[in-house]
């Protein structure tokens, strides 16, 4: 990949890689770190890497900085920690977006990863395989445990309403 490959691919993924960390940290001053990280690293590799799998390798480089910046926060006890037991907040159900926000939040974070890359940024079976490091069948089964999941929250909530 060269120079103007890497400009393009800043200009093309910029904003989708940032939404898929902001949805995992919800801070959006950590998603701006672990974006610029991403492609600090990538930047690093670039002669390495064919310009028709940056978005790929992007998406693969800010998700193994995700894992290990959680990792590393959650030994720290600096995460802010979501309270996930008792009744849900009902005060914002009809903003429908906070409510989809939630209930990916209580996802677990391999579920919430591969739903995200599936169904927001429109991955393939297959190349989630290839980020996440998990095999397709693995991929596969997470995202169908995810919707089904998100299904019974939306439904609870509807139930409350």
């Amino acid at each position: 990949m060269n120079v103007n490959d890497y400009n393009k691919a800043i200009d093309e993924y910029a904003d989708n890689l940032f939404r898929f960390v902001v949805k995992h940290t919800k801070n959006k001053m950590l998603a701006d770190d672990i974006v610029q990280e991403t492609f600090a690293k990538v930047w690093e590799r670039h002669e390495d890497i064919q310009a028709e799998k940056v978005k790929s390798y992007l998406f693969t480089t800010a998700y193994h900085c995700l894992v290990d910046v959680m990792k590393k926060e959650n030994r720290s006890g600096t995460l802010e920690v979501i309270e996930r037991n008792g009744t849900p907040d009902t005060s914002h159900l009809f903003d429908i977006q906070k409510v989809l926000h939630e209930a990916l939040d209580r996802l677990p974070e391999v579920q919430k990863t591969v739903v995200l890359l599936r169904d927001y940024e429109g991955y393939s079976y297959e190349e989630i395989a290839g980020i996440t490091n998990l095999n397709e069948s693995q991929v596969k089964v997470y995202i169908f445990r995810a919707r089904q999941a998100l299904k019974t929250y939306l439904k609870d909530i509807e139930l409350v309403a």
